[in-house]
């Protein structure tokens, strides 16, 4: 079936093909190339972080914070179970067992007081996801984390230059992963970084982002040839996708202005309609600025949401779902998941809907969703 309006398209800076033919006249197009560089820097200057990698997806990031904080069989992750899988699968590799942490109802992040039963023994991380690029309550999970001497990761795919209490997100764990995938804010298709905020561990990244080499000593003329020092894999990023990302950078206020101004519409044209059916609009909390990744609404039911996806089909407009809580996946049963044992996850999956949101999205085809949302009655 096509749609008139699609949930996500991705948005074409203006100088994406001027960016991309330098990258074949600079003669690199592989990774950590001039552009790879300039995103890096860019990164890192906005978040006032010591070290920033890019890397060919957000799920890259994860894997090599994985292998950054040596996890091993027997080790345990805390990972809230409303996520996408990468939040787990990253750890799981390494042959770590997640123990998932429902959410709260509002923000729809890991809650902040269900952390602490989690820890055990064998935790070695607790990783926060900020959901829409809403910061969780990182006092209370900074505060259990020092308490037990458990690093931080963030998976912040969602919320690029987003702040909780002025601090971009990003900077609160030792590690945190980007997405630059193509329904992200800022997209390059397919990309990531990895922001290193514990100096410690940077020399061990670029040795791991390399293949486990230290080429990248030799390129700085530390070393007098490379060779093969730990493990690692093909972490970087193509400098042809770097350069499509900078474009998106230079561009980034444009971005920024578009998506907010259709957050904006969203909330504020349908909150008559929301408050009398009994949906629930994303909630942004005072301490948290947001970066206007996405727009949903929380149905009251299932078959609600399912009815008003149907119902926007009907007017050739593309509305999805979202995550499924992993502890009732296939792999997630394997570590002990089971029905009714995180109920905040387990009812919002079955009843949130994502209406299309992009940086492109036009003012007419965002009134045409408006006005088909507006009709829709339980």
């Amino acid at each position: 079936m096509t749609f008139d309006i699609v949930f996500n398209r991705p948005w074409c800076a203006p100088r994406t093909a001027e960016y991309v033919n330098r990258a074949f006249e600079n003669g690199q197009t592989a990774g950590n190339g001039p552009f790879s560089r300039e995103c890096a820097e860019f990164i890192a200057r906005a978040m006032g972080a010591p070290r920033v990698l890019m890397t060919p997806s957000c799920t890259d990031a994860l894997e090599m914070a994985a292998l950054l904080l040596d996890i091993h069989a027997g080790d345990e992750i805390i990972v809230p179970t409303y996520t996408f899988v990468s939040t787990a699968n990253a750890f799981v590799l390494q042959g770590a067992r997640p123990v998932f942490v429902d959410v709260r109802p509002d923000t729809l992040n890991m809650d902040e007081r269900l952390v602490e039963a989690a820890i055990t023994p064998r935790t070695r991380a607790i990783v926060v996801v900020h959901y829409a690029g809403v910061a969780c309550d990182m006092d209370a999970v900074g505060a259990i984390a020092r308490r037990h001497g458990i690093p931080i990761v963030e998976d912040n795919a969602h919320g690029l230059f987003a702040r909780y209490r002025g601090r971009m997100l990003g900077t609160f764990g030792c590690l945190a992963a980007q997405s630059f995938h193509e329904t992200k804010n800022y997209s390059c298709g397919e990309g990531g970084a990895l922001v290193i905020n514990d100096e410690t561990l940077i020399d061990r990244a670029e040795i791991i982002h390399e293949k486990g080499t230290d080429r990248r000593q030799f390129f700085r003329g530390v070393v007098d040839k490379y060779t093969w020092r730990d493990i690692g894999s093909s972490f970087v990023l193509s400098d042809l996708l770097a350069a499509c990302l900078a474009a998106q950078f230079a561009a980034a206020s444009t971005i920024r202005e578009n998506r907010q101004a259709i957050w904006t519409r969203y909330a504020a044209e349908l909150a008559g309609w929301a408050r009398s059916e009994g949906v629930q609009t994303p909630y942004v909390p005072a301490e948290c600025e947001q970066p206007f990744h996405m727009f949903y609404l929380t149905m009251r039911t299932a078959a609600a949401r399912d009815a008003l996806i149907e119902h926007l089909a009907g007017h050739s407009i593309l509305a999805v779902s979202h995550y499924q809580p992993l502890h009732l996946s296939r792999m997630g049963q394997r570590f002990g998941g089971r029905a009714g044992t995180h109920p905040v996850s387990e009812s919002v999956s079955q009843r949130l809907v994502r209406l299309p949101f992009h940086a492109g999205l036009s003012a007419s085809d965002q009134g045409r969703v408006i006005h088909a949302v507006s009709q829709f009655r339980t």
